[in-house]
């Protein structure tokens, strides 16, 4: 069986991410920052991709942005396949990663290795993220034996909801702040290629990036990682409650589409649309020809 190989092609893999590590201090290196967004269907996907973020995740935030749930507790597997296949469909370049939801890998191994399974085989995903540290290392052991990437997640973790008593920042106490650096190095040492660091303060996200060796991921962690993530939904101010502190909105989409569909309610009920440029028209030889009679 012979292997096209599709090096030099643009295609961003996960090999290509762990080169991507800050470089030590004075060492020289054509570092550039990794970027991620979520997405969770095909036009947005593509819309991602062709911009050029190098990772996209379809993350299951869907369940909140999408999907008008109060957390992600709720998201199952069967909804996050359906939106890792439509994103699938719209990427050519950016790696593609899907969160494992909540209660997918939180009971048996086997049963979470074929859940993990069920993304790449049904999905087309390149990898999965799980939540969790120190006590995720045999999982993440397990999905990298069996050739899945993992990324890991550490930090403010959504599917920790309950536990943590909300969205709170995490590692704010010297002994919440060494667990947090065991939780990396552990993610790290199980063989996941790289950590999503969500709501913890800037310098312990920092410290976290200068002790371990593959990429960090910050979304409320401040500016020292190797990369950054955000919900695109965030970005592009298409949610309905006030964004987290460290969401920075680049458009007001939600505003178009209101603008544009108002516009669209008025010219129907003024009746401007469809205009006759925009009808169908009989052929001429049809037109002027006596109605049909219908006889009942």
């Amino acid at each position: 069986m012979s292997v096209v190989l599709n090096s030099g092609n643009g295609k961003v893999t996960v090999p290509d991410l762990l080169q991507r590590k800050t470089p030590a201090a004075g060492s020289h290196s054509n570092f550039q920052k990794i970027t991620c967004l979520t997405a969770y269907d095909y036009p947005t996907a593509r819309l991602v991709d062709e911009a050029g973020v190098d990772v996209i995740l379809v993350g299951d935030s869907l369940g909140m942005v999408v999907l008008g749930q109060e957390s992600t507790l709720s998201v199952t597997i069967e909804e996050m396949l359906h939106h890792t296949r439509a994103v699938r469909r719209g990427v050519r370049r950016a790696l593609v990663v899907a969160d494992m939801p909540y209660g997918s890998y939180h009971s048996d191994l086997g049963q979470s290795l074929n859940n993990a399974v069920r993304f790449v085989k049904e999905a087309g995903a390149e990898a999965v993220k799980v939540e969790g540290g120190e006590r995720r290392l045999e999982l993440i052991s397990r999905l990298t034996e069996a050739e899945i990437p993992v990324m890991g997640h550490v930090g403010l973790t959504p599917q920790s909801v309950n536990a943590m008593g909300g969205y709170r920042v995490q590692g704010k106490t010297a002994g919440g702040a060494e667990q947090l650096l065991r939780d990396a190095r552990a993610v790290e040492a199980a063989g996941a290629f790289a950590i999503v660091l969500e709501g913890i303060p800037r310098e312990l996200a920092a410290e976290i990036t200068k002790s371990v060796r593959i990429p960090t991921i910050g979304i409320g962690a401040g500016p020292d990682c190797d990369g950054q993530i955000l919900v695109l939904h965030d970005l592009l101010g298409l949610t309905f409650q006030e964004p987290p502190k460290f969401a920075r909105r680049y458009a007001n989409v939600g505003e178009v589409i209101s603008q544009a569909v108002r516009e669209y309610c008025a010219d129907v009920q003024g009746g401007s649309l469809p205009s006759d440029a925009e009808s169908y028209h009989a052929p001429s030889a049809l037109q002027g020809r006596k109605p049909i009679r219908i006889t009942r």
